[in-house]
């Protein structure tokens, strides 16, 4: 472990050793690396660069939203059984880097006030959108985005996922879900240039979407677009962090109501990194009392070829479904979850009433304060035109996987 210094004049040098110890090729590699493992020079950003002196792209992430970064993190290709050595210096001006994550989230605060970008928002259980008269929030609430895949989140009491399909490694509009007037519009189900909303979400908890079991029921962490009061006291969420190679956003669920009980809090934080076709989230529950089950959702609505399971990895199991899954079942989208195998009890179906419904649910164990990390994947046939073979998005899912397992070993050799 390395002493964290904040020296006003020197401006330390470091030599980083990356090492992939595994016969895997690795594209797109994350490698994070602590702020308590360098030395650093305050009021500087990061400059990272290969043994040919070119950039490699890197951010300052804040990871516990408390206001200071706590990670360098980077993105480079890994070779099987290959090492790397970065040149890490401190420079006063911050590296432009091609723009390969983002977030976008808007609210208007009247019905007759336009759309103003926000970095996060609280709702109280009597602010819906049924309530108030008015839709809120561009896109519904909080979208995200890679290279390759989109996805949104219904802030606005219903707390499910849905799945924007890209056709452009550039980022969507910022003004997306909003007009020329600064109205928010529902311009995202027709198809754009960059794509389109392209999933059918209904009741269910969408893609990635995560609830509350008891016997086997499931509970919605949330409501339905119809109700008015929220069974949520206090909902809150935050951009921690926006940038080209990573972007991380929080949510927290205070006092909701479920089976009769009131869970304090409930948290989740996604992340998004280039070159996946979904994203991350770790979900845990506080006042959890021994008889529930965190239960994470792959939307099954317009899906009629049933739900394949991967168990033959170490570490994780995959759910997964390919089908034509649009909304007019125009597309192929293969969806899955991938999920920590030590964690994982079964897969069950949502029942075809109530306020959850329409969903495959991985049920999970399960122990209070404690997190569960997975992955949500989303694939459209006009992203990659090879995802209209089901056996071309498993070997995909199986390559991903296979990815993921690697741990890059970071060792910083010399310093300055």
């Amino acid at each position: 472990m390395f002493a964290c210094n904040t020296p006003e004049e020197k401006n330390f040098k470091h030599t980083i050793l990356l090492t992939n110890g595994s016969g895997q090729e690795l594209k797109d590699k994350g490698v994070s690396i602590g702020k308590n493992q360098l030395e650093i020079a305050e009021g500087k950003f990061p400059s990272l660069k290969n043994a040919e002196g070119g950039l490699v792209p890197s951010q300052l992430d804040d990871v516990d939203g408390d206001g200071e970064w706590d990670e360098l993190f980077l993105v480079t290709d890994f070779a099987p059984q290959e090492s790397k050595t970065l040149t890490l210096e401190w420079v006063a001006q911050q590296a432009e880097y091609t723009i390969r994550t983002s977030v976008r989230f808007g609210k208007r605060d009247a019905a007759d006030s336009p759309v103003q970008p926000r970095t996060g928002d609280t709702l109280m259980a009597n602010g819906l959108p049924r309530s108030i008269g008015y839709q809120p929030y561009q896109t519904d609430g909080p979208s995200w985005e890679n290279d390759k895949v989109g996805f949104r989140h219904y802030f606005d009491g219903r707390n499910s996922k849905d799945l924007f399909g890209k056709k452009t490694s550039a980022m969507s509009p910022k003004d997306v879900g909003v007009n020329s007037n600064g109205e928010v519009e529902d311009n995202y189900h027709t198809m754009e240039d960059w794509g389109r909303d392209i999933l059918a979400v209904g009741n269910s908890v969408g893609l990635g979407g995560f609830t509350l079991l008891k016997d086997n029921k499931p509970a919605r962490l949330g409501v339905l677009f119809t109700d008015s009061v929220n069974n949520i006291e206090k909902s809150t969420f935050r951009i921690l962090s926006e940038g080209p190679v990573r972007s991380i956003i929080h949510f927290e669920y205070n006092n909701w109501d479920a089976f009769d009980r009131k869970y304090s809090k409930v948290e989740e934080k996604v992340s998004i990194v280039p070159g996946m076709y979904g994203f991350k989230n770790e979900v845990k529950f506080d006042g959890l009392q021994g008889d529930e089950h965190i239960a994470i959702g792959l939307v099954n609505i317009h899906n009629d070829k049933g739900i394949k399971q991967i168990d033959d990895f170490d570490d994780w199991v995959v759910l997964m479904t390919h089908d034509a899954q649009g909304y007019e079942k125009e597309w192929i989208i293969g969806m899955a979850l991938i999920l920590p195998k030590a964690q994982f009890i079964e897969m069950i179906e949502a029942p075809q009433e109530g306020n959850v419904t329409d969903s495959y649910l991985a049920k999970m164990k399960t122990v209070n304060n404690e997190s569960i990390e997975y992955y949500a994947i989303g694939a459209w046939e006009l992203s990659d035109e090879g995802f209209r073979d089901a056996a071309y998005f498993e070997q995909y899912l199986r390559d991903l996987v296979s990815e993921i397992q690697v741990d890059i070993q970071v060792n910083k050799i010399t310093q300055e």
